[in-house]
């Protein structure tokens, strides 16, 4: 999510300077390639690129290609072969041993629901929601970005009937929680049709204003999470000490509960060292559906705090991280916040946080079916 944040920035900035734009796509990739399905890079008609398509050996040519669906004011479907040992004559010297297919679309802002405004909606909510993406390999007219479909509300160019077709298979997606691909006819032409499941970026809600607290809520940020900072001293929860966090309380535990909204993206990291206010708090976190409780400091202090809560289960021992973060031998408070942000990040991707060089399949886990 942090990279459309990105793109919708820098495109509202070429807007306001009446640049000219195009957002390219990666939708399909077959064997192995640095991004995945769903990465986006937005390009100016003055070469200025946001995001990413690649490691970076494809952007030089798709900053061409961009440029010229900008001029052409036509949707393009790239595919960089990179199985082709003699990918040197394109350019790329890719070396990753896959086909990336890239579609460049130009964003006309007078376009109701063009790319920009979907993507625009997409951020607009903080909900799950699916990204439809039409290509065609096979001959050459695009449709590109044509829907964002959530259960609430749905933003579509193409045509009731075809919508609903559509909807329907982007409720499934909704359900099922994993992209997929799929295939449609529309006025004889056959597509490919990318059905992106997209999260909303993770809540760290870090109850804590200490000096330790701020490295954790500049690593977040630059990760794009949503990130509230509160403790219960207006000395220290102050926005001077974190300009970076979406939002500082000064609260105690009960009101703090009161104040944020809890969902399937949120994570809590108790860090206040103050005994008595994580306790209290984390009462109360063990009764909502929170799914990631994280605690500072040794595993006798939370089994202490459970025996004192009567909640000293094998089932809350499991659930709680405590003490918080990855075993990476962190000393310092950024190396500690590196170890929790790399926790949180594979709590939530449902990776088990190993060495890449011992996994036997995939780097990418959820493989797109």
């Amino acid at each position: 999510m942090k990279e459309i944040t990105d793109i919708l920035k820098a495109y509202s900035k070429a807007e306001q300077e009446n640049k000219r734009s195009a957002l390219a796509t990666v939708v399909k990739v077959e064997g192995s390639s640095y991004r995945r399905p769903g990465a986006r890079m937005l390009v100016t008609e003055d070469g200025l690129l946001t995001g990413a398509i690649s490691g970076g050996c494809l952007e030089g040519d798709a900053l061409k290609k961009a440029l010229s669906a900008i001029h052409q004011q036509q949707k393009k479907l790239v595919t960089y072969d990179t199985t082709d040992e003699d990918d040197a004559k394109f350019g790329v010297q890719l070396g990753c041993n896959g086909i990336v297919h890239i579609l460049f679309e130009p964003i006309n802002s007078k376009e109701t629901n063009n790319p920009i405004d979907i993507l625009k909606a997409l951020v607009a909510e903080r909900e799950s929601a699916v990204l439809i993406t039409l290509f065609a390999t096979e001959h050459q007219q695009q449709l590109g970005s044509i829907m964002l479909y959530r259960k609430a509300k749905i933003s579509s160019i193409v045509p009731d009937q075809i919508s609903k077709e559509i909807s329907e298979k982007a409720q499934q997606i909704l359900l099922g929680q994993t992209s997929h691909f799929g295939a449609l006819e529309i006025n004889g032409l056959s597509y490919e049709a990318f059905f992106e499941y997209t999260s909303p970026p993770i809540s760290l809600i870090i109850a804590g204003a200490g000096n330790d607290v701020q490295p954790l809520v500049q690593m977040a940020y630059l990760l794009g999470w949503e990130v509230t900072v509160v403790d219960g001293r207006p000395t220290h929860a102050t926005t001077q000490r974190f300009p970076n966090a979406n939002r500082v309380l000064i609260a105690k535990p009960n009101d703090l509960m009161n104040k944020v909204e809890i969902d399937g993206q949120t994570a809590f990291a108790l860090m206040t060292h103050n005994y008595n206010y994580d306790t209290e708090l984390l009462n109360l976190l063990l009764h909502t559906n929170a799914p990631y409780i994280g605690t500072l400091g040794p595993k006798k202090k939370l089994v202490r705090m459970l025996d004192e809560l009567n909640l000293n289960t094998e089932e809350n021992q499991h659930r709680v991280h405590g003490p918080i973060g990855l075993d990476i031998g962190a000393e310092t408070a950024e190396e500690i916040a590196i170890s929790i942000i790399a926790e949180i990040k594979a709590f939530f991707a449902g990776a088990g946080a190993t060495s890449l060089k011992n996994k036997k399949n995939s780097i990418h886990t959820h493989e797109i079916n």
